[in-house]
């Protein structure tokens, strides 16, 4: 077990799938898939494999997004990273291809495809046009495709090996603000289901669920909360679809109360998923969810961080549900 940052576990298990499927491509633009951590050698994806499997494209998501869709219905396992949000152009090819293609063939169209997508939306100081909140909401509501989001190293590098294992089309959301978090993540190849939610802390009082970039705030909250002698169990979701509805409802008929945070718009995002989820399982529970506004998230960031739902705000609607 090494201490590895969340954007090093990721291009480790991506290495380790290239190094053992010489077919296995990986396409980007601007940013190199190029990884440091103390202690462990320089992961640099082009000059160990070369430009033939390692592509720096244009700036062209959509092309980008149907090259790795042509290779896997082609029979090769491919990935693209797509930086700075990308809910535009790539959104029409896996909405209508990626996501339709394998139930349209009765399966028989093996789709071991991954897009990477960052999600600068969920960090300060970008400009509108570069942090939407609500692409995890967008790709959570295709059918046919899986979309992840972990919060953790660990499970960055463990759901990428299940990703790129996977016959299904995987949306691998990146939560920007993480790119440096680091913990202890083992240096051999394992695997993260890419259907379960992760139960994080235990607790009977109140239940918090929360999901990528939110859950330090999340886990912070929940740390206050329990230092004033509340028990609070804290789920991360991890999966938005196919969304862990079994872990959940456990949850809530334990606990009787539900707080979905989310840092996506309050609108149609995972949190109202996960309130009516429960909601239809579970009667006679409390429950109540906070979200960004429903606007434009600003470039300054003291305006991002007045709307974002941070550690004090989750803390404070705990409260009011206990």
């Amino acid at each position: 077990m090494t201490e590895k940052t969340w954007m090093y576990s990721v291009l480790e298990a991506v290495q380790w799938e290239m190094r053992n499927d010489p077919a296995m491509t990986w396409i980007y633009e601007l940013t190199p898939p190029v990884a440091t951590n103390a202690g462990m050698p320089v992961i640099n994806l082009e000059t160990e494999f070369g430009r033939r499997r390692v592509v720096n494209t244009g700036i062209d998501e959509n092309w980008m997004a149907s090259a790795v869709l042509g290779a896997g219905l082609a029979g090769s396992r491919a990935a693209t990273y797509i930086p700075y949000q990308g809910a535009g152009m790539p959104y029409q090819v896996i909405q209508n291809h990626a996501g339709k293609l394998r139930h349209m063939t009765g399966g028989k169209a093996s789709m071991p495809v991954v897009f990477v997508i960052e999600m600068t939306g969920q960090t300060p100081g970008f400009a509108g046009q570069h942090s939407d909140y609500e692409v995890d909401t967008i790709y959570a509501h295709i059918p046919g495709v899986r979309t992840v989001v972990p919060s953790t190293p660990y499970d960055a590098k463990g759901m990428m090996h299940a990703a790129l294992r996977s016959p299904d089309p995987v949306v691998f959301l990146y939560p920007a603000g993480l790119r440096m978090l680091s913990e202890e993540v083992p240096d051999e190849p394992y695997e993260v289901p890419l259907t379960r939610a992760a139960v994080r802390q235990e607790g009977s009082d109140l239940t918090i669920v929360g999901s990528g970039a939110g859950m330090p705030d999340v886990l912070e909250a929940a740390a206050t909360l329990t230092s004033e002698g509340m028990s609070v169990e804290v789920i991360d979701l991890r999966v938005l679809k196919e969304m862990d509805t079994e872990t959940l409802v456990t949850s809530v008929a334990k606990t009787r109360r539900l707080l979905a945070v989310d840092q996506s718009y309050y609108t149609l995002g995972p949190a109202a998923e996960v309130v009516a989820r429960c909601a239809e399982a579970v009667e006679g529970a409390r429950f109540r969810r906070i979200a960004f506004p429903d606007a434009p998230p600003p470039a300054s960031p003291e305006m991002f961080t007045w709307m974002r739902p941070d550690a004090t705000r989750i803390a404070d609607a705990a409260r009011k549900m206990v």
